[in-house]
């Protein structure tokens, strides 16, 4: 896609269209006559609508569910309330990033919209900057009464989605579950300790670095009375995690060594000082001091030999198999027995600290899930049926799934919140997989479920709530920094050089990283290390970062 954009000539250029406006003037796209110009559109739409109109949409669906989005209960019923047909062109989710970058570059072809496009921020500015996809600020405040509530209620999140042009280029995903320090996302990778080996072993949980060296050492002394009590195949493994991958990583139990940061972001590797500094996490001497406790780990044999290589897959068919002492995930339901764990406490080291994650305390945002392109004819439309997704009963179905009275199995039912009205209802899963149900019924898209939904239009699902009470129970109170980056949007050009940048810096620092733990770190490579990042352009690196920061208001 970059080369051939980069081929463009100077008069192909020339004919982008321009995408202030509403209305459209007739300009051509890409040598194709712009088509939402031939229709006038009212100043707005009521559903449903007196007559029946079709809009065109793409979207994702998980492998193995229903392929056909108009056969889910939840964009059925959507056709029923709007009177809008949606012609959907689908693709599988393990397909979407090649298959939907194709398609933006198909321009003759282009959908009206694009449903779970999750595009990047660089993608977003391409594509605006292109004539592509067009901007949606007016459409939002005439149009789209719930999305527009959202962001008078909570301002930050149009900001959020406004570029340094006032342009917001995408209609965004909002999940709040907690706010601020108790929010369900400021830890990613959760550690989790087996309960049923420690009281096996008579052993309590422990709370800092030196007792959990030592249990794991008790759960690699004990393993043939270990395999043998809890009937186990296959070798105990004291911990497990993947290095360097997302929520596997074992990064928390790093938090509290020298100043107390860690690496709590994974992907830029950038914290924020209490008095308001970027600077790289991966630098500083608690990451080194962390790093070598790693090692010293890894070197007596506590930590999967597996843990560099082994896959999403491996790694679950390992812990469903009940060999782990410790592991990190999002939810420990996700790999091994949920009643068999605890979460493990933060532990001390130099000091007892967790350090939230970037982003976190707006919750789960993402800027761009939904696009509308410039081939659709009735934009206005497409916002005003888009805008349903935002309505309080409907977001928590697209998010989760939806109810139903035709003895399928469903997310929900529908009961009464204490004023009588309405409300969506969590039912028990039990057996069945609360992530498989999910997907079988959910679509995904652009949404916003609020904090002061749960209770009055649903219920906080059961995972959700066990983190968040877990989290608030024993991380929260040890976040004892200010802040963490916000959900900046950077300018095309800024988006574009940390791009570039972070190319070479998160490579080396993940490389490094894993280098480390397995083989151990000397003064010489640490300081080869610092030069190589230096060289590499780390200084710009947290510049460019800095400067967003410094318009950013932390203490609103």
């Amino acid at each position: 896609m970059k080369n051939l954009i980069k081929k463009l000539t100077a008069a192909s250029m020339a004919v982008i269209i321009s995408t202030t406006s509403l209305s459209g003037c007739g300009e051509l796209f890409f040598g194709y006559k712009q088509a939402r110009e031939k229709v006038k559109e009212p100043a707005s739409y009521s559903f449903p609508l007196s007559e029946k109109e079709t809009i065109h949409g793409m979207t994702s669906y998980p492998a193995n569910t229903q392929s056909d989005p108009n056969k889910r209960d939840i964009l059925r019923r959507l056709e029923e309330q709007t009177n809008v047909h949606v012609d959907w062109k689908a693709i599988p989710s393990d397909q979407w990033g090649d298959k939907i970058s194709l398609q933006m570059t198909n321009y003759s072809s282009l959908p009206d919209f694009v449903f779970t496009a999750g595009f990047s921020d660089t993608d977003l500015q391409r594509y605006g900057n292109q004539g592509i996809i067009i901007p949606l600020e007016d459409y939002i405040d005439k149009y789209m009464p719930n999305l527009k509530k959202v962001f008078d209620e909570y301002p930050e999140y149009r900001q959020m989605c406004t570029d340094e042009n006032g342009h917001i280029w995408a209609f965004p995903w909002i999940e709040q579950l907690g706010q601020g320090k108790t929010a369900i996302q400021t830890v990613g990778d959760m550690s989790f300790i087996n309960k049923k080996w420690l009281d096996f072993l008579g052993l309590e949980v422990p709370t800092n670095t030196e007792e959990f060296e030592k249990v794991l050492k008790a759960f690699k002394d004990h393993a043939p009375e270990l395999k043998k009590k809890f009937n186990i195949e296959g070798s105990i493994i004291p911990m497990s995690c993947i290095i360097n991958d997302g929520d596997q990583d074992p990064s928390i139990l790093i938090n509290g060594f020298g100043d107390g940061l860690g690496d709590p972001d994974r992907g830029r590797h950038i914290v924020v000082t209490d008095d308001k500094k970027v600077i790289c996490s991966s630098t500083q001497d608690g990451y080194k001091k962390g790093i070598q406790w790693l090692h010293q780990l890894y070197s007596e044999g506590l930590i999967d030999p597996e843990c560099f290589t082994q896959d999403w897959s491996t790694y679950v068919s390992k812990g469903k198999s009940g060999r782990y002492g410790v592991l990190f995930s999002w939810d420990v339901a996700n790999i091994a027995n949920l009643a068999d764990y605890e979460p493990l406490p933060a532990l001390k080291a130099d000091m007892r600290n967790i350090t939230p994650q970037n982003g976190s305390y707006t919750s789960g945002f993402d800027r761009g899930r939904c696009v509308v392109t410039a081939l659709a004819k009735r934009p206005a439309l497409v916002a005003s049926w888009i805008d349903q997704m935002y309505a309080p009963l409907q977001s928590p179905q697209n998010n989760w799934g939806t109810y139903g009275d035709d003895g399928g199995f469903h997310i929900f039912e529908l009961a009464k919140n204490k004023d009588g009205e309405t409300m969506l209802k969590h039912m028990d899963l039990g057996d069945h997989s609360p992530v498989e149900v999910r997907e079988a019924e959910c679509v995904g898209g652009p949404l916003a479920v609020l904090n002061d939904y749960y209770g009055k239009y649903v219920t906080c699902p059961d995972d959700a709530q066990y983190r968040l009470d877990r989290i608030r129970e024993y991380y929260t109170p040890y976040m004892t920094h200010k802040y963490v980056y916000p959900n900046v949007f950077m300018s095309q050009d800024d988006t574009q050089k940390i791009s570039d940048l972070s190319a070479d810096i998160t490579t080396e620092i993940n490389a490094r990283k894993s280098d480390w733990i397995m083989n151990g770190m000397t003064e010489a490579s640490w300081k080869s290390y610092i030069k190589k990042l230096d060289a590499y352009g780390l200084n710009q690196y947290i510049k460019i970062y800095q400067k967003y920061l410094d318009k950013y208001d932390l203490d609103k």
